[in-house]
């Protein structure tokens, strides 16, 4: 018979101690439980494959941003086999969240993150935050947390400051959410509206700013004294100057935004100029959310506070004293702040998001004598016995074929001295208006405007911080010995937002 292996040997359950231990059979211990850290990477690796088999699909490469939009929005409609028994629901954002993360991180993106036990906080860094809040309360907590690192070189998370101001009994205030539409590329869709400001020396402020859809870059942002065609022409003429021309325009029916001039303009230029519904703002919502972003953390920094309520009233002023000025400001927090700032969507930074939509294409471009052409205005007159017309108190001659016929002429309001062309009906050319007799060098409407930069920050009281301050001295130490360049900020390379001309620049 042949001999058992040890593995096989019997074992009698009386063996006397005196026995070899090697002519015993010793069982294993009992495995007992398995450790917490043990139990902590399963269900880990569990979860991280419940996210991967749902966002799957979703997330490949080979899907359009259009095409993502549905599926995830199908995904967050259904219910779905829990990682641990059950059913489970997934939101949206959560699904976006985990497709960011996929392709950032890969698999190991997917794990839940462990919350890490940090140092507590020193009661006199949260009591800093407090004041930033109290003393300007429409300050998100990231705004805080913003400056503090500005100013002390490092600050608690935003978790942690906006535990502390819920402690407080601190507004925190509600995020809005909004669509989620998205342009395929840079200079696809740019869309344009207007945000009312503090007033300057009693008088009201208004913004318009332009955002390009894919990257959320300003491609165009200015304040001044009107809401008119005028102050919107002083903003986007700069910008399709440098930006390039985009293929659509998309405003909503604000009175400077439905004036014949900006029709005109795009018909020149080849831009298709869309206006949005009456009470149906679908595709507005990354702009609504640049204006609440201006207001949390732009506005807030200069506008006047009621220091018996803590409550900040933006009909009252603002502590900037002149346009110039406000428009400095803002050039440089655009620049410095939103512009470096990671989209929470996007997961880059606008300006990382506009450089690496440009691979494989170029702007369109036009010369900056045709996009000058585009934004002249035109008026009907007619031609007088004398083979004469007025235009804004001046008197211009034109060809006596035209004595008693109704002309177009096309001129660049702020010269009006300059070339006016003429056309008879049906848009046929009929020369040029020669200047016979000028009062007027600049339209009344253009004067009004030029003016706005010839009008004629005070430190924050509670912090001692002025924030916008610091964040200009820095833009304009990074700029320092830079000549503004319209052409070097338009490439993908460039990582500064244009500086918007004055009026009278623009029109130089």
């Amino acid at each position: 018979m042949p001999a058992l292996s040890p593995a096989l040997l019997p074992v009698s359950p009386r063996a006397s101690p005196a026995e070899p231990a090697d002519a015993l059979l010793v069982p294993p211990p009992p495995a007992g439980p398995p450790s917490a850290s043990a139990v902590r990477r399963g269900r880990t690796e569990k979860i991280a494959l419940f996210r991967y088999h749902l966002i799957r699909d979703a997330a490949d490469d080979s899907v359009t941003t259009r095409q993502r939009g549905p599926m995830v929005r199908a995904l967050a409609g259904l219910v779905h086999p829990g990682p641990f028994g059950g059913t489970v629901t997934v939101s949206k954002d959560t699904l976006d969240r985990w497709i960011r993360q996929w392709r950032r991180g890969g698999f190991d993106a997917l794990r839940p993150r462990g919350r890490a036990q940090g140092a507590v906080t020193p009661a006199q860094i949260l009591s800093l935050a407090a004041t930033l809040k109290r003393e300007r309360p429409a300050r998100t907590s990231a705004q805080v947390r913003r400056i503090m690192i500005d100013t002390l070189g490092d600050a608690p998370s935003e978790s942690t400051l906006l535990r502390h101001f819920r402690t407080l009994e601190l507004s925190t205030g509600v995020r809005e959410v909004f669509g989620r539409f998205e342009a395929d590329y840079p200079n696809e869709i740019w869309v344009g509206d207007g945000l009312h400001g503090p007033r300057i020396n009693g008088r009201k402020t208004y913004l318009f700013a332009f955002l390009d859809d894919h990257s959320r870059m300003v491609t165009a942002g200015r304040w001044a004294y009107a809401e008119d065609s005028v102050r919107l022409t002083a903003a986007l003429r700069p910008a399709l100057e440098a930006r390039g021309i985009p293929g659509t325009i998309y405003v909503d029916n604000g009175s400077a935004f439905v004036d014949e001039s900006l029709s005109r303009t795009c018909a020149r230029l080849g831009i298709r100029l869309t206006h949005s519904k009456p009470y149906r703002p679908q595709g507005r919502g990354k702009i609504e959310r640049f204006f609440n972003t201006v207001n949390s953390q732009f506005l807030t920094e200069i506008t006047t506070v009621d220091t018996t309520t803590g409550v900040v009233d933006a009909g009252v002023g603002s502590m900037v004293t002149t346009l110039e000025e406000m428009n400095a400001l803002f050039t440089s927090w655009v620049e410095m702040v939103y512009h470096q700032a990671t989209h929470s969507t996007t997961g880059q930074t606008p300006v990382q998001r506009w450089d690496a939509g440009w691979a494989g294409r170029r702007p369109v471009r036009k010369e900056k004598t045709v996009i000058a052409e585009a934004f002249q205005w035109s008026a009907i007159r007619t031609v007088t016995k004398s083979a004469t017309v007025s235009l804004q108190s001046n008197t211009y001659q034109v060809d006596q074929l035209l004595v008693g016929k109704r002309v177009e002429l096309v001129y660049d309001p702020f010269d009006l001295a300059g070339l006016i062309t003429v056309s008879a009906g049906n848009g046929v050319p009929a020369g040029i208006a020669v200047l016979s007799e000028i009062r007027r060098h600049v339209h009344k409407k253009a004067a009004t405007a030029a003016a706005d930069e010839a009008d004629t920050g005070a430190r924050n009281a509670a912090s001692g911080i002025d924030y916008l301050r610091l964040v200009e001295t820095r833009h304009k130490g990074t700029m320092a010995g830079e000549p503004i360049s319209f052409v070097k900020a338009s490439t993908p390379a460039a990582r500064k937002v244009v500086f918007v001309p004055t009026v009278s620049e623009a029109a130089r």
